[in-house]
């Protein structure tokens, strides 16, 4: 699947890689919330953070926005609990109907986490579960 990529992102992607010398796959810009989300390539997380958090933190004040990481995944419900972390996520179900929909168990004590707050986290989760696996929506379960 192509993802397609705005000047902005190019530009923070371009500057993340630099700065950690990890491989992003996608950058979502998610003005709302005022954060970038990366995408990075699977194996490569704990270089993306760095050292105590040291990397993400310096891009955060080079960019000055919260930054999100996702792991990328070769599977639509590994990459969908990917993309719900830090949240405690049991199993992933894809259903394809008349729409693709991934049925998501968590903890119910990391509810909130999934969901984020004003749903930021599930909406953002949505969005590149869609980019990335033609996933309509995502439900908690």
């Amino acid at each position: 699947m192509v993802v397609e990529l705005s000047d902005e992102a190019r530009q923070l992607i371009a500057l993340f890689e630099t700065e950690t010398d990890v491989t992003v796959r996608d950058c979502l810009i998610d003005d709302e919330s005022d954060r970038v989300i990366y995408v990075v390539k699977a194996g490569q997380m704990a270089d993306a953070i760095g050292p105590g958090g040291m990397a993400v933190e310096q891009v955060e004040a080079e960019i000055d926005r919260e930054i999100k990481l996702v792991e990328d995944a070769d599977t639509a419900p590994a990459f969908v609990a990917n993309a719900l972390a830090p949240a405690a996520v049991y199993n992933v179900t894809v259903s394809e109907n008349s729409d693709t929909v991934a049925y998501v168990e968590v903890a119910q004590e990391d509810r909130g986490v999934a969901i984020g707050k004003g749903g930021k986290n599930i909406d953002a989760a949505r969005k590149l579960a869609s980019r990335h696996f033609d996933i309509d929506g995502i439900e908690l379960t």
